[in-house]
This record gives structure tokens, C-alpha cells and sequence, in this order.
């Protein structure tokens, strides 16, 4: 039992050291109590695309692949909310909501879709951290050729 916990530790430490994302480094870049428009200054483009992970259970993101679970979320930025899929079945709430998904939109429905749009079928917990919604939203823009330039990804840390 002691070598099993064991490895199992020392696996824990090498994942640990492998995820390094400089979170705290760039949420100090930040400032104190950053706005969300701070945290997509310090968001970064491939660590959001390693974060997306967790939605690509239920949605993909590449041009003209299929609806899953969820709408195809390539280009979705900028695109009116519960329109962007001709084939998904979106719920009456969601097609009915307005708007459309800029960063704001983005940063409350990764947080919580169904305080966003009550009435959607979406089961998501959501991503509590502001700076992991911040580099979801960095790698969506990316992947949305219709909007502005995306977030550069920042420069490694030496």
C-alpha cells in the first residue's frame, strides 16, 4: 500500500510540473482584482486550446466538423447566440436570448451557462477561475476567422 501511494505521489508531481501555466505569475501581471478585459490581456491561446478540453467532450472546433453533444464551436465568436449551428437543436431559451457571444457573454456562460440562459439543456458545472475562462475565450477567438485578431500568446517565461 505505502508503494502504491507512493508512485501515486510522485505521479501527481510530475503532472503538476508538466501543467506549468504560469497562473499565478500572469494573474499578478493582471493586477488585483483584474477585470476580465486584464485577464484576456495575460490569456493565453494555447493553454486555452489545452483548457477546451474539458468542453470537447460535448463540442468540437474545426471548420465544417459535425455537431456532437453540443453545436460545432469553430467561429463562434462575435455570432449571435443559439443561431451559429443549422443543424444543432438549440433550446427555445437559448435562440431566444439575444445577444451574441462576445468576451463578456463568453466569460458568465464558461462560468455558469444556466445563470446566463435559464432554460438551456447545457449540463455544464462550469470553470470557476477567471484566467482558465480568460484562455478558453483567448483560443475561441482564435478559432473564429471573422473576428478581430485573437490574443497573441505570450511569451514563455524564461
Amino acid at each position: 500500500m505505502r508503494i502504491t501511494s507512493a508512485i501515486a505521489l510522485m505521479a501527481l508531481a510530475l503532472l503538476a510540473g508538466c501543467s506549468d501555466d504560469r497562473h499565478d505569475e500572469r494573474l499578478r501581471q493582471a493586477g488585483p482584482r483584474p477585470s476580465l478585459a486584464a485577464l484576456l490581456k495575460v490569456a493565453d491561446v494555447g493553454l486555452g486550446e489545452r483548457k477546451f478540453g474539458r468542453c470537447a467532450g460535448c463540442h468540437k472546433n474545426n471548420p465544417n466538423a459535425p455537431d456532437f453533444g453540443g453545436p460545432n464551436l469553430y467561429g463562434i465568436y462575435g455570432r449571435p447566440m443559439g443561431q451559429s449551428s443549422p443543424t444543432f437543436g438549440y433550446t427555445a431559451a437559448l435562440r431566444n436570448a439575444g445577444g451574441k457571444w462576445d468576451a463578456a457573454t463568453l466569460d458568465a456562460w464558461i462560468d455558469n451557462p444556466r445563470a446566463v440562459v435559464p432554460g438551456t439543456s447545457m449540463q455544464f458545472a462550469g470553470v470557476p477561475d477567471p484566467l482558465d475562462r480568460a484562455d478558453i475565450i483567448a483560443y475561441l477567438k482564435s478559432r473564429s476567422p471573422t473576428a478581430e485578431t485573437a490574443t497573441p500568446r505570450p511569451a514563455k517565461a524564461r
